[in-house]
């Protein structure tokens, strides 16, 4: 895993997490990224169909509706309105909060 240096945060891509995952676990790393992107594509085919994820000891994920609203625009001042929307959203459980 990447470690942060000179006091920067550390950026893990899917690149890392696959070769972890191939070092862990005895995989060629093609099969590994393959798996990864393979996952994020089923997580992200079942939040466009509304649907809820929970993962245990990680946290759950689902898609929250924003109404539309009235906001400003703030180089001038005028009222706008702004569209409705959908946004993800995660809530981290408990042994995931504990562990960070």
């Amino acid at each position: 895993m990447a470690t942060p240096e000179n006091g920067k945060q550390a950026i893990v891509t899917m690149k890392h997490l696959a070769e972890d995952l191939s070092k862990n676990h005895d995989l060629s790393k093609k099969l590994a990224n393959a798996i990864l992107a393979d996952f994020v594509g089923l997580v992200t085919k079942a939040l466009k169909k509304g649907a809820k994820i929970r993962i245990p000891d990680f946290g759950i994920m689902q898609v929250r509706k924003r109404p539309a609203r009235m906001g400003r625009n703030p180089a001038t001042g005028a009222q706008i309105k702004i569209k409705p929307s959908k946004r993800v959203a995660f809530r981290a459980s408990k042994t995931l909060k504990e562990a960070v």
